[in-house]
């Protein structure tokens, strides 16, 4: 696994998902999320509790296909279906499946606010609302309900504001110190934070639970968190 060393050099643009994300971008995942091996067993764990179901699987924003590799490993019976908007993600999805012999995961390069979803049992979307406008979520996030069956369920995770500007000043400070931890400078967490500023838009816990019941969603819930950190999993 490549070590993730794009921010040790001044930025020269704003954070996009391109080839040099793309090629640490296992490496980043596991050093700047906190729990995120966790999160995934979680996660396929919930998915895979119906265990005589053949399920139909779609992963929004699925990058290197980590997700969907991890469902393959466990037994996921049915369809496994990514969608990215980068090719260079999408290239290295690919490129894993291969490598672990999981060729029947299906990967597409596509826009997920524009791909049709229908007829699925359940959406993941790992870390990738944030990154969507957030005039545009509410749209998307009705288009997921929309398109689950009856029974379907929806889970996402996000990092999240806090709507008391000092404890959400706190939560960030302690993050801070987990990056140091992994072996983040002070200068490359700077220059991420600069990067992201305007691409990466996190809602409170609230606001994301008010977004999956306006959808329509019957059920929402939280199933995981570390201080900004947070799983959600809505059900229709």
């Amino acid at each position: 696994m490549e070590r993730d060393r794009v921010f040790a050099s001044p930025p020269q643009k704003k954070f996009e998902f391109d080839e040099t994300v793309a090629a640490v971008f296992d490496d980043m995942l596991e050093r700047s999320v906190p729990f995120y091996r966790e999160v995934l067993d979680l996660t396929v764990r919930l998915i895979l509790r119906r265990k005589d179901e053949r399920l139909r699987i779609l992963d929004l924003g699925c990058s290197t296909a980590r997700l969907l590799l991890e469902l393959h490993r466990a037994g996921a019976r049915g369809e496994l279906r990514g969608i990215d908007n980068s090719l260079a993600m999408i290239e290295r999805a690919r490129k894993k499946c291969a490598a672990f012999g999981a060729e029947e995961i299906v990967l597409a390069l596509a826009d997920i606010l524009e791909v049709p979803i229908e007829g699925v049992d359940v959406v993941t979307a790992n870390y990738t609302l944030q990154f969507i406008r957030p005039l545009q979520r509410p749209a998307l996030v009705r288009r997921i309900y929309e398109g689950l069956n009856e029974g379907g369920e929806f889970y996402f995770s996000e990092k999240v504001l806090f709507d008391d500007p000092r404890l959400d000043k706190v939560m960030i400070e302690i993050y801070y110190d987990y990056k140091r931890k992994q072996g983040y400078s002070d200068y490359e967490i700077a220059s991420k934070r600069e990067a992201l500023e305007n691409v990466l838009i996190p809602f409170t816990v609230e606001e994301n639970l008010r977004l999956c019941r306006e959808a329509g969603f019957s059920r929402v819930d939280t199933v995981f968190q570390w201080a900004n950190f947070v799983t959600f999993r809505a059900e229709k």
